[in-house]
């Protein structure tokens, strides 16, 4: 089967993250016995008591318990889909490009290695290569802590599936989030002076927050490798309020940063609890505090590493920084060795534009059907 064959297939099996990811992997571990392998479901509930599963399958070849060489990882989840698109599970084809959910975010990379496989000849797979398939990445890589909490993998390189152009992703900036809560005091709006507007109070704190930490600090680490080559800052939700003639009693809202390697997510959360404590001392009549912070670090290149030295050979594009989430930064604990790549481009994924060309789907599959046969 072509990979476009096979990313028909998977498109058309629905794996938002609120449902089982169990049809998909069901599939894929019929097509992958059917040519020897040796496969293993890993199954949890979730938060919402829904069963998951990761998968680890190994070719005909490995040796049971042994290391893992060369790791292939793709989550299984797509994000939710738009009611209105209706054809969201029908791969559709316009001018070379696939259209469909999950079509590059992660199902085409997974056809790929599918399709791969089935060209290479069993007895020419290496015995240390491995296919991981996780749940829940699109919510918090859940399903990867899931993995590395049950199972004591070692692995030495590992491509992480996003859709990068094909480009290798050699680091990665790392993730913050945290939620900012402001107490105030209601009262009717022709009072003002008996209420406390947590609102008010917010407008003030992201402002500073945005001062402090925004494009012109002159402090900022810088990395070429991406774009844009610092760590960025995104307040994306605000929350208060009850009335419009009511002073707001309470508002929160959510931070979200995303730092480059060289700068350790706590950084910008020790700003953060400096300018919330600051926005406390001046309205000592409320209360502030931060909830939940989320703290996931990057992940830097290896200076003598052997896969981005063989991608390099093989596919010719020039490395590059990934500044959105991935597994990379939790399958670096384990791994000698990450580099993010696959076919597409991120920017048309979690939408109706989402796609993958065909051109890139071939030409990776080819690149791995290579890598299976000599790695790295």
């Amino acid at each position: 089967m072509t990979p476009a064959e096979i990313l028909r297939k998977l498109v058309a099996i629905s794996t938002p993250s609120r449902v089982s990811n169990l049809p998909l992997l069901h599939w894929v571990r019929e097509f992958l016995e059917a040519l020897g392998w040796h496969v293993e479901f890993l199954s949890y509930l979730d938060e919402s008591a829904v069963e998951k599963a990761n998968l680890i399958a190994r070719p005909p070849s490995h040796v049971p318990n042994s290391s893992i060489d060369l790791a292939f990882v793709c989550h299984t989840d797509t994000v939710p889909y738009a009611e209105d698109w209706a054809s969201a599970l029908v791969l559709t084809e316009r001018d070379g490009m696939l259209h469909g959910c999950g079509s590059c975010d992660v199902k085409g990379a997974l056809a790929c290695f599918l399709a791969a496989v089935a060209a290479v000849h069993s007895d020419g797979l290496l015995p240390g290569i491995a296919l991981i398939l996780t749940a829940d990445e699109e919510i918090g890589c859940k399903g990867m802590e899931q993995l590395l909490a049950k199972q004591k993998l070692k692995i030495g390189s590992a491509i992480i599936s996003e859709p990068t152009s094909l480009r290798p992703g050699v680091a990665g900036k790392g993730y913050g989030l945290a939620r900012i809560v402001i107490a105030g005091r209601e009262a009717h709006s022709a009072f003002p002076e008996q209420g406390i507007s947590a609102i008010s109070i917010a407008a003030r704190l992201i402002a500073q927050i945005e001062q402090a930490l925004g494009e012109g600090r002159p402090d900022a680490a810088m990395d070429p490798l991406f774009s844009p080559p610092r760590t960025t800052v995104n307040i994306g939700i605000i929350e208060g309020g009850t009335a419009k003639n009511i002073i707001p009693g309470r508002c929160s809202f959510l931070v979200e940063w995303r730092p480059v390697p060289q700068e350790p997510p706590s950084e910008v959360l020790k700003v953060l609890e400096a300018l919330t404590a600051q926005a406390q001392a001046s309205s000592p009549r409320a209360k502030l505090w931060i909830e939940k912070p989320r703290l996931d670090p990057g992940f830097s290149p290896k200076p003598d590493g052997n896969l981005a030295g063989r991608l390099q050979e093989l596919i010719g594009n020039q490395p590059t920084g990934i500044s959105f989430g991935s597994e990379a930064s939790r399958v670096a604990r384990i791994a000698d060795e990450v580099i993010v790549i696959g076919p597409g481009d991120m920017r048309t994924a979690h939408s109706e534009r989402e796609c993958v060309p065909v051109a890139e789907l071939e030409a990776w599959t080819r690149v791995l059907a290579q890598l299976l046969a000599t790695g790295c």
